[in-house]
Order: structure tokens, then sequence, then C-alpha cells
């Protein structure tokens, strides 16, 4: 019986609607900005760690976290608020910015150098439905690792969960998800984060199982936390664009390239069938037109030939008479009968020929052609503008609608920064050292698309890729085999890269008009 039941609910799984899971790669990504809050308190010579909760990066260095993590030394002036990232040994501390007990919510502010990744935040209302991944410092966890309290202060990574989202629903008198994605003592204040590794909710609490039943967890809406933001005047990223997984947009893209190439061969068909038509209309013109011209050629030749011979007749007769007075018409008529004779034998051996049909339906071909507009004035460089294709990218983060750069066909870009060129793309990497991201821009003159892939690392991921960037100059615009060796630099900083981006936004490019005023720059 269990057999069956077992196979009858795999069936009734196969039946529901699937929804995309979430992308490891993304929750680690937003994991880079997910830290251990902790409570730390003194004797005089000795800190230590009072309690701890978990908190993410809403800007570079300002921290959500729940009220409750933070309410002991928010009571007692003598604790401080401790961050620990998830990496490196650069903790710090920070001071209460504000806090909303009503909604279990606190944001903090870092004191001190310490800078951090800012999590996207979803504004898209939410779903009851789907995937989510919860991120945070779960007690039972560093139990069972055997790390005691004083063990808190080291960096490590976050623990991340999974589960589903059962519903939403207000309570405490806040509105909250009800999710399935185990959290425990520690995990307050951590994110819960949508297949795309954007915040959700902050996760709050979970409900009293007592061993037996069902357990489910509550975070901390969005519908709460992004008034909050506001009202303290915190400028958050939000993406309120549908999470879409790099396979559903690849799949996505060949469909459309398959639907471009059948148009594109009906078009031809079209054009060709078009063509036809036009050519065989043209042929008949020509070859009418050319038949009126030999005609008219051999009628006049015909009159000049009547011409001279009558004239030639006159000639004759004066001749014959051999008066003085008959030499004046002698030479007249002599003169034109010549004349009149060439001038015929000219006409009819220059009558156009079947020759001229096709000359005379290949330059009327032509003519047609440049008046329909074939050779429209659409350069391949040159100042162009870029949209945003929305449906063709992977948006995880709040990016720019519209950018605007100068091409050239050698690769340079805005007349100062060089792509380089390699099997067939012409791209450029960069890698900042303001931020944890590399970025690989590529254009395509052909299409005229633009695109950015962005892979999102971690610390040590990232020390990699400046490392590796730091043994190569990429050379000037003007200098020689400028594309191709830069082409063959970048190769060593992809070679870091995972095989997949966190984000991809895709533009399309069009030449700047007159009424364009963005001035953003492509890079």
């Amino acid at each position: 019986m269990f057999r069956i039941l077992t196979a009858a609910f795999a069936l009734f799984a196969l039946l529901l609607p699937t929804q995309a899971g979430a992308d490891p790669a993304d929750v680690n990504a937003a994991a880079r900005g997910v830290v251990r809050v902790v409570i730390i308190g003194t004797d005089g010579t000795e800190v230590y760690p009072v309690s701890h909760g978990t908190g993410f990066a809403i800007t570079s260095n300002r921290i959500i976290t729940n009220a409750h993590v933070v309410r002991e030394a928010l009571q007692d002036d003598t604790l401080r608020i401790g961050i620990v990232p998830p990496e490196g040994n650069d903790s710090g501390f920070a001071k209460p910015i504000a806090v909303s007990p009503k909604n279990d919510l606190a944001l903090i502010e870092i004191v001190g150098d310490l800078r951090l990744p800012a999590l996207t935040i979803s504004g898209n209302g939410g779903s009851d439905s789907g995937e989510v991944s919860a991120v945070g410092y779960p007690m039972n966890v560093d139990r069972a690792q055997g790390l005691d309290l004083n063990d808190i202060f080291d960096s490590q990574p976050p623990v991340k969960s999974r589960g589903f989202i059962s519903g939403r629903r207000p309570s405490r008198q806040f509105d909250s998800i009800l999710h399935t994605a185990p959290i425990a003592r520690g995990n307050s204040g951590g994110p819960l984060l949508d297949g795309c590794g954007r915040v959700l909710g902050v996760n709050s609490f979970g409900a009293d199982s007592s061993g037996s039943d069902a357990e489910f967890f509550f975070a901390v809406s969005n519908r709460e936390l992004i008034p909050f933001l506001r009202d303290n005047n915190v400028n958050a990223q939000i993406n309120a664009r549908p999470c879409r997984s790099l396979a559903d947009l690849d799949e996505a893209e060949q469909e459309r390239i398959r639907r471009e190439q059948a148009a594109a061969r009906i078009e031809l068909a079209q054009r060709t069938e078009a063509d036809r038509a036009k050519r065989a209309r043209v042929q008949l013109e020509a070859e009418m037109e050319v038949a009126a011209e030999r005609e008219n050629a051999m009628a006049i030749a015909f009159l000049l030939i009547l011409l001279g011979t009558g004239a030639g007749v006159v000639a004759w007769q004066a001749k014959q008479r051999g008066k003085e007075e008959d030499e004046k018409r002698l030479m007249i008529g002599g003169t034109i009968a010549a004349i009149a004779i060439v001038a015929a034998l000219a006409l009819w051996f220059t009558r156009p020929g079947i020759d001229a049909i096709d000359r005379k339906v290949n330059a009327a071909m032509a003519d047609e052609d440049e008046i329909g507009g074939d050779n429209a004035d659409d350069p391949a460089d040159g100042t162009l503008v870029c949209t945003l294709e929305v449906d063709r990218s992977r948006i995880t983060g709040t990016p720019d609608e519209a950018i605007e750069f100068d091409w050239a066909e050698d690769g340079c870009v805005n007349g100062r920064t060089q792509y380089g060129f390699s099997a067939g793309t012409w791209s450029r990497v960069f890698v900042p050292n303001e931020t944890d991201a590399v970025a690989i821009n590529s254009y395509d003159p052909g299409s005229k698309s633009f695109r950015t892939d962005r892979y999102l690392l971690s610390r040590t991921a990232m020390a990699d890729a400046r490392s590796t960037r730091s043994k190569y100059s990429p050379p000037k615009c003007s200098a020689d085999d400028a594309a191709s060796n830069l082409g063959d630099m970048q190769g060593a900083v992809t070679a870091l890269l995972p095989d997949q981006p966190n984000e991809r936004l895709v533009y399309s490019c069009a030449p700047r008009s007159v009424s364009a005023a963005d001035d953003s720059d492509g890079e």
C-alpha cells in the first residue's frame, strides 16, 4: 500500500505546474551580503558574545535584521552590536539607525571601513507559492559543529536551507510569509530569497510544532520591509520583474532565433517572388521598347534610302543633260544621296539588338532597388543608443533601461576603451576594485546587440580575478592588433569565471537619433 501511495503521489506531483527552483549560484551570490549580528558584552578586560542573529546588507554599509535581535543592545548601552561578514577578517561594529518592534525590523549602520555587497529586494508583490531559500546562522548548526559562542567571531559562510512558500498571512500585527525553509535560533534577521537571490522577506520566527506536527516558519514580508526602508530614506535596490532562469532564457532565445530565421526564409521567398514578377514586367516593357526602337530605326533608314535614291536620280538626270546650269543640281543631289545612304546604313547597323533588352532590364531593376530604399543609411558604427530588452534578459538587480556609446569598426568604444576580439565576438572584461562582481560587455555589430554578463563572486574568487587582471594592460585603441591581443589577454580572467553569469542584460541598439537625450556610458 505504501508503494502505491508513493507512486500515486509522484504521479500527482508530475501533473502539478512546475516552478523554477532556486539557483544555487544566485543564493550564493546573495549570501555574500549576509552577516552574523553579534551582541557583544565586556567585563572590562574581556569581550564576550551575549547572543547573535543574522542580518543582510541593504546598502554597502547598512544592514537589515530583526528588532528582537538587537533588543538587548538597545536596552543596555554597555552592549555593542558586532558584525561578522561571511568572508575575511574585517569584522566591525554597527550602530542602530531605526527600530520598529511592531513589525520586528531594525536598520543598523556599520561603523568603520567594512563594506558589503547589497542584496536586491523583490518588488513584485510576491507569490503564494514557489521555492525559496533561507540564509543565516542557526545556533543548532554551530553546536553540531562543536562551535561555542567565542567561535562566532570567526568569519564563516552562512547556512542555506530550501523550502516552499506556504502562503501569506498577517501575524503579530504585521504581514508575513509562511514558508517551509528550515530556520532556527540565530536565523532571525536573515533573508528569505527567491530563485534569483532576491529578498522576499526577513526571517523572524518559527511555529511551535511540539515535535510532532509539520514545521512552518515566518518571515516579515516586503510589504513591511519596503515602507520601513523608505521611511528611513534608504535607497535600496528593488526589482519587480519576474525571476527567470538562464535555462529558460536560453530556450526562449533559441526559439526567438528560430522564429527570426523562419520569418527571414518567408521574407526571402516573398522577395524572390516579387523580384521575379518585377523582372517579368520589366522584361516585357524592355522588349516592347527595343522592338519599337528597332522598327523606328528601320523605318527611318527606309525613308533615308528613298530620299537618297530620289536625290541620286535627280543627280543622274542632271549629269545626263550635261548642261552648265545642271552642275549645281548634280552636286546637291549627289551630296544628299550620299549622306542619306550613309545615314540609312548607319541606322540599320546600329539599330538595337536582342542584347539591348538585357541591358535595359538590368538598368531598370537597379534603379527600382535604389528608389525602394534597399541602401538605407544604417551604419554599423557611430553613436548608438541601446534599449534594454526585458524579455531577453535575466535581471536580478536594477539595471539601466538605456545606455549610449560610440562604436568604431576597430572595436574602440567612446574613443578610449578598446574591446577585444576572440572567437568572432567583440568583448571587454571589467574587474572593478570597488565591487565583488566581474562584468563582460560584448557587442555584435551585425545584429546591433549589446550584452552585459555579470558574475557575482566571493571575496576569494574576486581576489583571484583581480590578481589575474593585474597581470596585463589593455592596449590602447590605436595600437597594432589591439583587438586580437586583448581578446587573448582577457581569456585568463574568463577562465576563472563560473559557467553561467548571475545576471544577463541584453540591449538592442540603433544609431542615435536627433531627439535622443540620454547620455549614459556604454561601459
